[in-house]
């Protein structure tokens, strides 16, 4: 899955808990008809992805999204989820991240040669 849109906001790497876990997020803002604000997390060798982006880059974001289930100290159980990306890439201003333009017509010479009782083997 892909995330697109422009930088918000670019954090600090952070380490959590005494096993050394790195953490960066970044905030995406979309170009939606409703601009949605995309909080999405690097974590561990993934975090120095963000080193050479800034605020107001056009970015596509490869992401995986994440769950998982927390009993809290009263047995209920809860469920959280997680957005985590693991490549990031620069967009050009105006780029809609699709498909790449087709060439002109004009670019294809046509086939003269076609005969009737030629065998069609397309599926369509």
């Amino acid at each position: 899955m892909e995330v697109q849109g422009k930088i918000k906001m670019v954090g600090e790497t952070q380490t959590v808990g005494s096993g050394g876990f790195r953490k960066r997020e970044v905030v995406v803002t979309t170009e939606d008809q409703y601009p949605q604000h995309i909080l999405v997390e690097f974590v561990q060798d993934k975090t120095d992805l963000l080193n050479n982006y800034q605020v107001g880059q056009n970015v596509k974001i490869s992401i995986n999204l994440r769950g998982r289930e927390w009993v809290n100290p009263q047995g209920e159980t809860k469920y959280f989820n997680a957005i985590q990306g693991w490549r990031i890439e620069s967009l050009q201003e105006g780029s809609s991240g699709g498909m790449p333009p087709a060439a002109p017509a004009e670019a294809f010479q046509p086939a003269n040669d076609l005969k009737e009782d030629d065998h069609d083997d397309l599926p369509f």
